[in-house]
């Protein structure tokens, strides 16, 4: 924010607090001191204790965590595949081609992810192709979920490329496949980084079409967290919540700093 006065800084730093503090942190903070308390006692949570945490990090938790990881890695890996060959499909085939294949990536962002669910549970539901009741249903649910994003995000960084490097390796001698291996691909590492800690961060926290799909021996975290805030366990709901966002946060730390060694090469 470009506030050259010092009166408009403490003003938009006082306006960033006032929307920030009530509408982010202070929901998050809350769903903290819950997950340490035993009762509710008036406007806050009390009764300190550790023991949610004890049970959120082994037994049927700690296989939903694993779910989860198992899941979004797997998503974030073959939606980052098929993203980044549809970006550059769709660089190679102009505007229209471009606008008729992101149209066709960002159409299962553009409905609710519930219709998603449904979607898939019909398609696969019979065969030939007949993937309800096992795991890969929730993975393939989760995948085109976040496809669009991963996709969306590596033609913008596409459209940013300077082109002089690719015809400078094209001029040289080099083969397309390695003008795309060895420019192009290594340009756009930055991006791909990025892509794959938002498709992860997006699937660790779906839980709209997973409910419709989940079988019972993979149940995701974000499944657990519902079920036991909908049973009434609102802070062992809350302690497993808050491990499903510090695993999240941690991922997506790891692949920030990836995503730094790669901006430097």
């Amino acid at each position: 924010m470009l506030v050259h006065s010092r009166t408009g800084r403490w003003t938009a730093w006082a306006l960033f607090a006032v929307l920030f503090v009530p509408l982010f942190a202070l929901p998050l903070l809350v769903v903290l001191a819950a997950s340490f308390s035993t009762h509710w006692s008036g406007a806050l949570p009390s009764g300190p204790t550790t023991a949610h945490y004890a049970a959120a990090v082994r037994g049927e938790s700690l296989q939903a965590l694993t779910t989860s990881l198992a899941t979004a890695v797997a998503a974030s890996l073959v939606a980052l595949t098929a993203g980044t060959w549809a970006a550059l499909a769709a660089a190679a085939l102009g505007r229209r081609g471009g606008r008729i294949m992101g149209a066709l990536f960002v159409l299962p962002v553009a409905v609710p992810s519930v219709v998603v669910g449904l979607a898939v549970l019909v398609a696969f539901s019979r065969p030939p192709v007949l993937l309800n009741g096992t795991r890969w249903i929730v993975i393939l649910a989760h995948t085109v979920l976040v496809t669009a994003f991963a996709y969306q995000s590596v033609t913008a960084a596409i459209r940013r490329l300077d082109p002089v490097y690719e015809q400078a390796a094209a001029g040289l001698g080099a083969r397309p496949a390695y003008v795309l291996f060895r420019v192009r691909l290594p340009l756009l590492l930055p991006s791909l980084n990025a892509a794959a800690g938002l498709c992860f961060a997006l699937s660790m926290g779906e839980l709209s079409a997973t409910t419709m799909l989940y079988p019972p021996d993979w149940m995701p975290l974000p499944v657990l967290v519902f079920t036991a805030t909908d049973r009434g366990s609102l802070f062992t709901g809350s302690a497993l919540a808050v491990v499903l966002m510090t695993t999240t946060l941690l991922v997506l730390l790891a692949v920030s700093r990836i995503r730094t060694k790669a901006s430097y090469r």
